[in-house]
């Protein structure tokens, strides 16, 4: 991937992206240390996007391209690697932010404008609910020593912890956010998180981020959630909605005080083991249990998208020790990954099948192969090309067997109603 992207991948590259950084840099033209210089946001940016996107491993070799053939739309420019580096350190990462937030609409309409089939569960949530999100957070990895402070450092310390906010539709981040301490517990976001939730929001979410309080605070704000249940979990059962010896549904009482609330506790044997969740829809007819469970399941999106930004796009690596380096290379990296996700939905739609059908890691490892057929007159253009060549290329994924919503369903066949 160490080569130049082909025209029409960085074409792609430049008509997403290039709108954003330049809106971005008239916004910010006329503040203290962001005036004018050789390497500004516009290079700057193409430096950071091609580290990763063309996976060159260290800041030197990319330093050396930058110099003898210029990266993207950064033409060739004779600099120094203490320079880059200098101005890795210098140059505001919230500018690399500000482009991520001023994309973000931009890849959400360009999804909306798409149609490809979505899994029924998904698509059944997006028309009852305003948002359908997960929330989950990640350490980030460890830095380098021979890095700057970090040389004398007798470990290697953790970059710092990222939060994300996915749309479980169109598989894009609503929003990101940075801790610098490692240690930050996800219950340190929840503030953020409700102030990015719309009123009627469908929020999934995982053990870590249990806490009655804001359980509380959500129901407040007209935004429904549905997370898994604690094995230690204390409560006392009001009404049971469903029983049969595979499902039980049931309104309980949790918490004590003013955190005092009633929820539902939906429990269900698959393959001898029994799965708890929670969830403050109390309507059995708005939310029944099937799709809880099945909605839940949905949550796995944003743990394979951590694996495409950390795995894939090289975010368990970092070109630099400093902070302020480490958040424009997360920034850009998220900007990376919506438009893989872009790319992949567009094949989606395509071909007529799911997004969760086509392998996004599949979609930017075939983009070699584009390349050389590029080379020998076999191809033209990028989406038709992976389109046609999606089998050889393992572009569609195997059905897995998993809990379908189809399977819920035939658990609860037999089971009465609420």
């Amino acid at each position: 991937m160490v080569a130049p992207p082909e025209k029409e991948v960085a074409s792609r590259l430049h008509d997403l992206i290039m709108p954003a950084i330049l809106k971005v840099q008239e916004k910010n033209f006329h503040w203290p240390g962001l005036r004018i210089r050789k390497l500004g946001l516009v290079v700057m940016m193409a430096f950071v996007l091609s580290l990763i996107w063309r996976q060159i491993g260290n800041i030197q070799e990319g330093v050396r391209l930058l110099n003898s053939e210029g990266l993207l739309w950064a033409e060739a420019l004779r600099v120094s690697q203490q320079a880059i580096s200098l101005r890795m350190g210098s140059l505001p990462a919230y500018l690399f932010l500000d482009v991520l937030l001023y994309l973000l609409p931009l890849f959400h309409s360009r999804w909306n404008d798409r149609s490809r089939p979505l899994p029924p569960e998904i698509q059944w949530a997006k028309e009852r609910y305003t948002q359908v999100v997960a929330c989950d957070g990640s350490t980030l990895d460890a830095l380098l020593r021979k890095i700057g402070l970090l040389r004398g450092a007798s470990i290697h310390p953790l970059a710092g912890r990222m939060t994300a906010l996915l749309d479980l539709c169109s598989r894009l981040p609503s929003y990101v956010w940075y801790e610098s301490d490692p240690k930050a517990h996800d219950q340190r976001f929840w503030p953020k998180i409700i102030d990015a939730l719309k009123p009627g929001a469908l929020l999934i979410f995982d053990l870590g981020y249990t806490n009655f309080k804001v359980f509380v605070e959500l129901t407040a704000s007209g935004i429904y959630w549905i997370t898994r249940a604690k094995s230690n979990l204390s409560y006392q059962t009001v009404h049971e909605l469903v029983r049969t010896s595979n499902v039980h549904d049931q309104l309980i009482w949790v918490g004590s005080g003013a955190d005092r609330q009633l929820i539902r506790l939906i429990e269900i044997l698959y393959r001898g083991k029994w799965y708890r969740y929670l969830t403050n829809e109390l309507d059995w007819d708005r939310l029944p249990t099937e799709y809880v469970v099945a909605l839940y399941w949905q949550r796995w999106r944003i743990e394979e998208a951590y694996s495409v930004v950390k795995r894939l796009l090289g975010l368990a690596y970092f070109f630099t020790g400093s902070e302020n380096g480490v958040c424009m290379q997360l920034w850009t990296t998220w900007i990376l990954y919506m438009v893989l996700v872009d790319m992949t939905d567009s094949v989606a739609e395509a071909m007529n099948k799911p997004f969760a059908r086509i392998s996004i890691e599949m979609v930017y490892r075939s983009l070699y192969f584009y390349q050389q057929a590029v080379k020998g007159d076999d191809a033209t253009d990028l989406i038709t090309y992976l389109v046609f060549n999606a089998k050889w290329l393992g572009i569609v994924k195997r059905k897995q067997k998993t809990l379908s919503l189809g399977l819920l369903k035939n658990l609860l066949t037999n089971s009465p109603g609420p």
